[in-house]
């Protein structure tokens, strides 16, 4: 068989809970599913630093941000680490990305690697958007995901028959505002949307920094968010409750008709792969970035290390070797797409990216035992002074059962406050007897020894990573750093 296609579908901020093929009570995603029927659904994927810039760098580059240099929305991709598609072009195949690049505004942090591209300049408009490309730049008039699809599928009808190709489509869908598609907006009404059962969490057990985070629905979702004022007989302490199921429903609306047109377009480019008979021999990839929050535990956005934001929905379809409704339950990261991609492709990632930290899980995709696979995940959030969401830095290490987060701290006062300084803070959550994550037990003696057997873990994968655990605010940093 020849070299097989790649289509790399990658939407930002949809979390896994809003696709039906992963059980979402909330919506319907007929076409993510038909990938996941006809290949694989993985359960475990986890993003290594919960953020637009480091996930998507990670993902091309096959490495954690201290090495690629995109630690938070505010640095950029160094251009000296080389990515999967610069491999892949280099060896043959047609490649091309159009929509969400959002790796840094600088000539220098333009796609590389790529025959074609048109991308938004950072996050980009839902409706008529401006984008750039090796042409210029310029409107294009219409709906974010419907362009992105379009020029997706332009560029596969005009591209070399005889050789292989990568084509990335990157929705800017469903990221914050939130405006859908006037087809869509009478889907999921207000008032029809159930909440999650952890909304109303009271995070009495959970860290101070956590406590403080600038993301509550009821509080820091504003007018812009919802699209009209709030009430105001929902405003007050004493209606926080209300005035978080009132926006909840608002939020969650838009969310959701913005996930639909992904879902619509989804299936252009799979109807596309059909008519043009490249089904059995093309890759299709549909993910996000990171997870959301969904209100789960009272919260919208992502960036902690808690379950909702740190999942990545992931479904594959190749028929030459994917089984059909088949479930991976490995743990993965998006630090191992890179070379996953450079496998399928009859490559070898550790030759053709040197800065590989990744490893291919193609053998799980085929059903194979990997005996040797890893048990573990490490995590670190760099930006511990956003302004707006007051995210603490922070890292941890997952296992298939256990959660073990450091929140460092660097020093920082409580949002507000300039003269409370927090010292490192900790947390420990048993996923099997709490998979929700709402008691934190670090402190209980029950589990010393799970804490400890954790914390040795940590510092064994920040070992292997070469991450530098945190020494103090005298530390240096690396220059890309907040």
């Amino acid at each position: 068989m020849s070299r097989p296609n790649i289509v790399f579908m990658m939407s930002d901020d949809h979390a896994a809970h809003a696709i039906s093929a992963y059980g979402s009570r909330l919506n319907e995603t007929p076409h993510i599913d038909r990938i996941a029927d006809e290949g694989v659904r993985l359960d475990k994927v986890f993003c290594t630093n919960s953020i637009c810039t480091p996930s998507r760098a990670s993902i091309l580059t096959g490495t954690y941000s201290h090495v690629n240099g995109a630690c938070s929305i505010y640095s950029e991709l160094d251009y000296r680490v080389p990515t999967y598609s610069q491999v892949l072009q280099d060896s043959g195949y047609q490649t091309a990305i159009f929509g969400k690049w959002h790796l840094g505004t600088t000539q220098k942090a333009n796609p590389r690697g790529f025959d074609d591209w048109r991308i938004f300049p950072g996050q980009g408009d839902y409706i008529d958007p401006l984008m750039y490309g090796p042409a210029g730049e310029g409107v294009v008039e219409g709906y974010a995901s419907n362009i992105i699809t379009d020029l997706g599928l332009e560029w596969l009808g005009a591209r070399d028959t005889t050789r292989p190709f990568c084509l990335m489509v990157h929705h800017k869908a469903p990221h914050r505002p939130w405006v859908p598609d006037e087809k869509h907006r009478d889907l999921y009404p207000v008032g029809s949307i159930p909440e999650p059962e952890t909304m109303w969490d009271d995070h009495a057990s959970r860290s101070h920094v956590v406590q403080d985070v600038g993301m509550t629905i009821a509080d820091h979702l504003i007018e812009t968010d919802v699209k009209e004022p709030t009430p105001d007989e929902l405003l007050g302490e004493e209606n926080t409750q209300a005035r978080a199921s009132w926006k909840y429903q608002r939020y969650m609306r838009d969310y959701l008709q913005t996930i639909q047109s992904v879902d619509d377009n989804v299936g252009r480019v799979l109807d596309w792969l059909d008519d043009e008979g490249l089904t059995e021999n093309t890759i299709v990839v549909y993910t996000s970035d990171q997870g959301f929050f969904l209100g789960d535990h009272g919260w919208f956005d992502k960036r902690l290390m808690f379950e909702e934001s740190l999942s990545m929905p992931v479904v594959i379809r190749w028929p030459a070797e994917i089984s059909p409704r088949s479930r991976c339950e490995a743990i993965i990261t998006n630090v191992d797409f890179a070379a996953t991609f450079l496998d399928m492709c009859g490559l070898d990632p550790d030759e053709a990216l040197p800065e590989n930290q990744g490893r291919s899980f193609r053998p799980l995709l085929r059903g194979e035992e990997v005996q040797d696979w890893p048990t573990s995940m490490y995590y670190r959030y760099w930006e511990h002074d956003d302004p707006e969401h007051h995210a603490p830095a922070h890292y941890g290490v997952r296992t298939q059962t256990h959660k073990y987060i450091v929140y460092y701290n660097d020093g920082l006062g409580s949002p507000g406050s300039s003269d409370r300084v927090l010292p490192t803070e900790y947390e420990l959550y048993d996923l099997v007897n709490d998979p929700a994550e709402l008691t934190n037990v670090v402190d209980d003696p029950a589990y010393k020894a799970v804490r400890e057997d954790l914390e040795n873990e940590l510092l064994r994968l920040q070992n292997v990573y070469g991450d530098e655990p945190y020494q103090g605010p005298d530390t240096p940093r690396l220059n890309w750093s907040v």
